[in-house]
Order: C-alpha cells, then structure tokens, then sequence
C-alpha cells in the first residue's frame, strides 16, 4: 500500500479537482471554499499576527515580515555584510574563472542561477513593486532595495548549507534544499525528530505554494494578459491551458538539465525585453530621475501621506521584496544544490546575485517609472486601480503612457515571466514530493503539475491561491529556524574559504584553458 500511495494520491486530486470544478461551474462549491477560507483565516492569523498589538495607529507589523527582517540584519551583521564585499568574487565564478577538477554536481554555476532567477523574476516585479508603491508611497522603494540587500545575504546562507548537505541518490540525481539540510543538519546538531518534523512540514508547504503561487496564480495572470492581445483565449481559456500544459509539460519532464537548459535561454531574454522598455523611458525621462530618486528617500523617512507613517512604508517594502525574490524562504537553495561546484560558499557565493538582479536592480527600475509617471497617486485618475490593488494594470499605465505599445510587451513579458516561474516552481515541488514520497514517485507529481495547469484555466481558485501563496509565506518559519541553528557551519565554511583565497591556494586549483 505504500508504494502505491503517491498514485492513490494523485487519483483522489484528480478527483478532488473534478468535484470543485462541477461545483463551481454549476454555481456552488461553497462547502470547499468554506474549507479553504477556514484555514486561510488560521495561517493568517499566525502568520500575520501583529507584533506591534495596535500602538502604531493605522498600521500593523506582520510576525512574519518581522522574522524576515530580523534574519536578514542578524545574518548580514554575523557575516560581516558579505552580501557588498563578495560581488565581485561572485562575478568572477559566474564567469567560469573558479572551475576546478573536483566540482560536482548536475548544472553549471550559472544554470543553477537562472533557474533559481525564472523563478522569482516574474510578476512580483510587475504587480508587486506598484502595488508597494501605491500603498506605501515612494519611500517603499527604499525599504524594498534594503530588503533585497539584507536577502542576499539569507540568499547566501541557505545556498550554502543546501550544497553542504545535499544528497546524492542512487540515480545520480542530487537531493538539497531545506529538506536536507533540516533533517541531516539538526541530525548533527543531536536533534534529528525535531529536524525531521520541519523538514517534513517545509516539504508540505513548498508542494502546495508550488500548486498553487507557482502553478495556477502564474496561468491566471499570463492568461488574462494574453486574453488582451489574442481574443481567442477569452472565448476558450481551456485553449490556453492545454497549450501552456503542453510546453511546460516537455521542459519539465525533462528533468533539471532541461529546466536548466531552459531558464539559461530564456532568463536573460525576459529581462532583456522588460529593461529594455524600462530603460527607454528612464532615458526619454532622465531629467525627472534625480526627482524621482530624492522623492523616494525623502518618503522612506517622511512618508506623507501612508498609514502607519515610517513603519508602514517598511512594511509594505519588505512585505513586497519577500514575494518578489523569495530570500529566506528557502525555495532557491533546492535548484542551487544542483550547481556544479567544490565548495559549497563557492554557490552561495552565486546565489547573491539572486535578490540583486531581482529586487535592487529589476524592481527598483520599475519603481522609478512608476514614480516618475505618478500613476500612483491615490487621489489622481488611476485611483480605482490603487484601490483594486490591481499591480500590473497601474505598471501597464505607466509605460504605456510613454510608450503606446508597451501593452503588447507587457503581455509578452508577463507570460515568459510566468512560463519561468512554472517551470522553476516544478522541481522545487517535485524535489519536496519526492523527499516524501521517493525517487519512484516524481512522474506522479509531474503529472498533477501539468494537470493543474488546464485546472486553472476553467475554474475560479481564489481561496485556494491565497492558501498557497500562505503556505509559501509559511516556508519562511522552518527554514530560518534551521539557518539560525546552523549558521555556524556557515562561518566556518565562509571563514575557511576566504583563508585559501587570500593566500592563493584557490588560484592553484582552476583548470587551465
């Protein structure tokens, strides 16, 4: 029985799937959203329990942006801001300077990078930035660059434990990510039931934001922006997910090479056609950016007109920053732990570029257009979309009304953005089923992955998003326990490491071209 249960289980999600669809479609389905709705409000209420208890009048301080924070000073600090000081040591590995005869490993440096990079470069970075802007003003735009150069360092030290314990299968394929080293570092530690136990409910949690924030959430918005440039797709949506279904379907079944592959190709494209416009009407505009940039740190100190005043521009800053680069989540360090490398801060090392090309470079490009084109104002003619939250509609504005075809690119942007995010999200789904379940099983999981592609297309899931996009939030808890914990195996790694490079003993080790 249990070598069958991965396929019971995807049969009674099948099934599962049907049920609320017919409901749905058939005007009900209020029992399953009451069901989603009930445990939303309970992972709500831990999660987002305000620590600040009502003293600062108009705002409140979510737990879990206050252990977000809290991690990414302490580890900045302990690390002696390795974050700024390694850069350029980080550029040289990405650029093959630093390979040796003993890395190991299934992808390149720098595949395992861009695979991480699909992932959390998306739509966060479209909707995300001008939603934090238009709720917290320009001074979010400061907290948000400060939070990306804190989750670099988180970045860092989750990469670096997953290369230290990950693991070896019998097929060849290599197992990492918080997984293993939750459950095999506490094993060290003296604490193997308590680390077993996170590993477990980290797994739990990244199957279902995978499902959901990685899966259906990516369909619905790339769908709903090519529904505006492809008419067909509105008149059958199914259409569009069995087309989607079918691409993300080859390049995952194919395994990490292939995401891999896939995301080294893709990535930079992406970036390339979405900075490109950015930087269009940065330079049609580049009187304004001196404005635009004293608006933003007069705002992060002074805010005018936010709720809450400094700590809620802060707020809404590293609220938005943690969706978009996933820093101490722990979600990257499962592809990490694929890269080809000898030392495992050598990959951490890597994985600072992550929030740095997400978060400083890419959101606060899209932040400054905002800005300069004011369509953020709560007062001004695009006030219903601040009120809707609608990010992506208020970005869509601000660029098109410099360039009037930018709704076009946004379009495209947004479902390459999604394309990568899904397929990224799949092995790390894949990777925390399979820690379950077993190597055997991860064809099952594929399956419903690509199945819940097509499930997205014809059904409202809106409870079950937000469920999803908790359980992901929820990530963070185990995962920055288990940094806490084992942070000084870090320091010495790190310590060690930096001894060698100053000395030159590394410099030794690099194959000769």
């Amino acid at each position: 029985m249990k070598n069958r249960l991965p396929t019971v289980f995807l049969g009674i999600f099948f099934a599962l799937m049907s049920i609320y669809i017919y409901n749905v479609n058939q005007g009900g389905g209020d029992v399953v959203n009451r069901v989603f709705e009930g445990i939303n409000n309970f992972l709500a209420k831990f999660l987002f329990l305000d620590i600040s208890f009502g003293l600062v009048k108009g705002a409140s301080f979510p737990f879990i942006v206050a252990w977000l924070i809290a991690a990414g000073v302490f580890f900045t600090i302990r690390f002696n801001f390795i974050n700024l000081r390694m850069l350029g040591h980080s550029l040289k590995i990405l650029m093959g300077k630093y390979r040796t005869k003993e890395d190991k490993g299934e992808v390149s440096p720098f595949a395992s990078l861009s695979a991480a990079l699909s992932a959390t470069v998306g739509l966060g970075n479209i909707a995300g930035v001008a939603i934090a802007v238009s709720v917290g003003g320009p001074g979010a735009t400061f907290w948000m660059i400060v939070a990306g150069f804190l989750g670099m360092t988180l970045k860092f030290t989750e990469v670096t434990l997953s290369q230290t314990y990950r693991e070896w299968r019998p097929d060849g394929r290599i197992m990492g990510g918080a997984m293993e080293y939750l459950s095999r570092g506490l094993k060290e530690k003296g604490w193997p039931r308590f680390g077993k136990t996170l590993a477990i409910i980290f797994a739990i949690f990244t199957i279902g934001a995978s499902l959901g924030g990685g899966n259906a959430f990516q369909v619905g918005q790339s769908m709903g922006a090519m529904q505006e440039i492809v008419p067909f797709f509105k008149e059958y949506p199914i259409a569009y997910g069995l087309i989607m279904a079918i691409i993300v379907g080859f390049v995952i079944i194919g395994g990490i090479r292939r995401i891999a592959t896939t995301a080294e190709a893709i990535v930079p494209l992406m970036v390339l056609i979405y900075l490109s416009a950015t930087f269009y009407i940065l330079f049609a505009n580049y009187e304004k950016i001196p404005q635009a940039f004293s608006l933003i740190f007069h705002e992060a100190f002074h805010p005018s007109a936010v709720a809450g005043g400094v700590l809620g521009v802060i707020v809404q800053g590293f609220k938005r920053a943690a969706f978009s680069s996933e820093a101490g989540i722990g979600s990257a360090a499962i592809v990490h732990a694929t890269a080809s490398v000898k030392y495992p801060v050598r990959q951490g090392f890597v994985a600072l570029y992550e929030p740095f090309i997400d978060t400083v470079i890419i959101c606060t490009m899209t932040a400054l257009v905002i800005v300069i084109t004011g369509v953020y104002d709560p007062h001004g003619p695009y006030a219903s979309l601040v009120a809707a939250d609608k990010g992506a509609a208020l970005t869509s504005v601000a660029f098109g009304s410099v360039l009037s075809w930018f709704p076009i690119i946004l379009s495209i942007s947004v479902t390459l953005f999604a394309f990568s995010t899904m397929i990224s999200w799949s092995y790390y789904g894949e990777r925390a089923w399979t820690y379950i379940f077993g190597e055997r099983y991860t064809l099952v999981y594929r399956l419903m992955f690509i199945g819940f592609i097509v499930v997205a297309t014809i059904t409202n899931l809106g409870n079950m998003l937000t469920f999803s996009d908790l359980l992901l939030l929820g990530m963070a808890f185990p995962n920055l326990l288990g940094l806490y914990i084992l942070h000084g195996t870090v320091k010495k790694q790190l310590n060690e490491y930096l001894a060698k490079l100053k000395s030159g003993e590394l410099d030794k080790e690099v194959i000769k071209e």
